[in-house]
């Protein structure tokens, strides 16, 4: 790695040698931290150092149907798709260098760039048309693979002009096709824009220039740019290498390690909160015993006290809810708001519904069952513990025993905890399906996301998602607690950062230089 520049190696030890001293010096030595950091990602020469929070599997982005998030990561900076993202999570060229819809947006019509794949073949169409039907059938039985269910066709028009057909309108297909599960791949090589070579621990990813990509060189390019040293690690770790001044960036946070950016020794505008939607919630996996009725597990969302959890983290502008979808996808976003299901229980206090739960509780120890255990499992970081410390008074409340076990163990219930991939109905109702999650689920709530799915009138079709809406939050397999968070540690003077909807962050922007 190259050497930290002199000012954040005094801040660095300086940082360490005060969390030794006592609260006095503590304080006083606060401002000279800051000022010696604050300005180092700014000066700092040679690789930018990234902190992406993550293990090993980081590294195995071959695999496209599950990827972890830092997979995502990794897989979308070095294997591009027809299209990408930029910084603040907008759609942007990638293989495809333009495109355009046809009027009854039912077509989408790409127009390929000139260059070659890693394998220097040339970048076609009927090479880029075998790798994304290749992409799509990776993904058959996921939730991203629903989403990409419009999906009719994809052919070859001419020698560089791809078309992907629909059956019915799909608003966010570019967003879709963004997606890193949906980088193309050639030989198993990705095309960029960034190579990756493994050190070891780290890893450095580096802009490949134009020309090895077949594309026109760019006057003083290896000038605008840097690489990136890259190291894959716990968000506990990376919170403590930026403190220590020893990392620029540190991305990947979430609830689970939300505590920790508390901890950070510098100021607030270091810790950077992604506007995100998403689920973060309770999914019952295991639909047997107690919670095999829909009305029991409706016991257990009865007994959450969201407002408390929420609470527990002062996150201003966070906020709980009951619903499946936020109540801010808006009509022509593909959802009816008359006809789904609005905020849960509404002019009901929490004791009078944990009243209502702990009657079904006894109902069922009543009927010779012993009383509920559950086990919930979840990840062990300051943040889950946190929630479940919550869910353990709660669920007390209404005679259940609540354990907590690990996301690989054995249990009844999953905490959730996922960011949408784009903001409509269709996407909230997808990760619930049968198909994706079979325990709790409604069978009743997918019918109604297919008919949707292949409904070219736009107000039928918001009127399917509404009633889709309606029968899977009945069906109480996914129990919400609030919208999930994301955030990340960002040195002042580090460009190509940008909180953005999704939650993850490209990092071919971090390489580009500032002039």
């Amino acid at each position: 790695m190259s050497p930290t520049p002199l000012p954040c190696r005094a801040a660095a030890v300086h940082a360490s040698r005060r969390r030794r001293a006592g609260p006095l010096r503590q304080v006083v030595g606060l401002a000279l931290v800051v000022a010696l950091l604050g300005g180092c990602g700014a000066r700092r020469r040679g690789p930018l150092p990234v902190a992406l929070a993550g293990d090993e599997t980081a590294f195995q982005t071959a695999a496209t149907a599950h990827l972890t998030p830092a997979g995502q990561v990794l897989r979308a900076a070095t294997v591009e798709g027809l299209v990408g993202f930029d910084a603040e999570g907008r759609v942007v060229p990638a293989i495809a260098e333009r495109w355009i819809v046809t009027d009854d947006g039912l077509g989408y019509i790409f127009r390929l760039r000139e260059g070659t794949w890693p394998d220097g073949s040339p970048i076609d169409a009927a090479s880029v048309v075998s790798a994304l039907r290749r992409a799509r059938a990776n993904l058959s039985n996921t939730a991203l693979g629903l989403d990409l269910a419009p999906i009719d066709e994809i052919r070859v028009m001419t020698d560089r002009v791809v078309e992907i057909d629909l059956v019915a309108a799909l608003p966010d297909l570019l967003t879709l096709l963004a997606q890193p599960e949906m980088g193309l791949p050639r030989a198993r090589l990705g095309s960029g824009p960034l190579g990756l070579r493994r050190e070891g621990g780290q890893a450095l990813l580096s802009p490949i220039p134009p020309e090895k990509r077949g594309l026109a060189p760019v006057e003083n390019f290896a000038r605008s740019v840097r690489p990136l040293r890259l190291e894959v690690m716990p968000m506990a770790r990376a919170v403590q290498r930026f403190n220590d001044g020893l990392v620029d960036v540190a991305l990947g946070g979430t609830i689970d390690t939300l505590p920790l950016a508390g901890t950070t020794m510098l100021s607030r505008g270091n810790v950077q909160l992604d506007p995100v939607a998403g689920l973060f919630g309770i999914q019952v996996v295991d639909a047997g015993g107690f919670l095999a009725d829909p009305l029991r597990r409706e016991a257990l969302a009865l007994a959450i006290d969201r407002d408390g959890i929420v609470g527990a983290f002062s996150i201003g502008g966070w906020q709980p809810t009951t619903r499946l979808i936020p109540g801010d996808v808006p009509e022509d976003a593909g959802m009816d708001q008359s006809t789904s299901p609005g905020e849960r229980w509404v002019g009901t206090t929490l004791d009078q519904r944990r009243a209502l739960a702990r009657q079904r509780v006894q109902a069922w120890i009543a009927s010779g069952q012993p009383a509920p255990v559950l086990r919930l499992a979840m990840p062990d970081g300051p943040g889950s513990r946190l929630v479940f410390d919550r869910l353990l008074g709660d669920f007390a409340q209404i005679g259940i025993r609540l354990e907590r076990v690990g996301l690989e163990d054995r249990a009844q219930l999953r905490l959730v905890d996922s960011v949408a991939r784009y903001g409509r109905a269709a996407w909230f109702l997808d990760q619930v399906a049968c198909t994706v999650e079979p325990a709790g689920c409604s069978a009743q709530a997918d019918a109604l996301a297919a008919q949707a799915r292949a409904e070219r009138d736009g107000r039928v079709r918001a009127i399917l998602l509404g009633q889709a809406a309606a029968a899977a939050i009945a069906a109480n397999g996914y129990l919400p607690i609030a919208r999930p968070l994301r955030w990340s540690l960002v040195r002042s003077g580090v460009g190509g950062f940008a909180p953005n909807p999704w939650g993850w962050h490209a990092l071919p922007p971090l390489t580009m230089v500032s002039r």
